[in-house]
């Protein structure tokens, strides 16, 4: 019975490597087609308003943290970095991922609770997508780092 129970616990360690591996693909797909609209024309994509940072577009810089965070989370599935230390990287990046878009989707609200769901095209501020994913990332590489051997 041990020797199945760690083959199950092996098991979720991967799933949750790799589960973490998916969402920061994603995110970096969703940034890099909000940050190449805004690059190449001028515009932000989805009709939405488009956040500053330091004087570059917001998704710019999710682009950069996602592109950080799908590296780490390679490096760590394809074990050419050891687990705990891509994990650290995934979480620091994926708070301060956390923060950063956290702070734009709080200056969306009053349009949200003015004009509901209704007034994004995705139902929600991509700012809020991109924390919904971060938090996401977040709790998962936590729970990986801190689960019990």
């Amino acid at each position: 019975m041990p020797l199945r129970l760690a083959l199950l616990q092996t098991k979720l360690k991967f799933m949750i490597k790799k589960t973490i591996f998916i969402f920061s693909v994603a995110g970096l797909l969703f940034a890099g087609y909000l940050s190449s609209v805004k690059f190449f024309s001028g515009s932000c994509a989805l009709g939405e308003s488009c956040p500053y940072f330091l004087g570059y577009p917001a998704c710019y810089f999710g682009f950069i943290m996602y592109a950080s965070l799908t590296i780490l989370s390679g490096l760590m599935l394809w074990k050419k970095l050891p687990p705990m230390r891509s994990l650290s990287g995934i979480s620091i990046v994926s708070f301060l991922g956390i923060l950063f878009a956290g702070y734009f989707t709080v200056q969306e609200l009053p349009v949200l609770f003015e004009q509901g769901l209704s007034a994004y095209v995705l139902g929600l501020p991509t700012c809020a997508l991109g924390l919904i994913f971060y938090i996401t990332i977040f709790k998962l590489s936590i729970f990986a780092r801190f689960k019990k051997k």
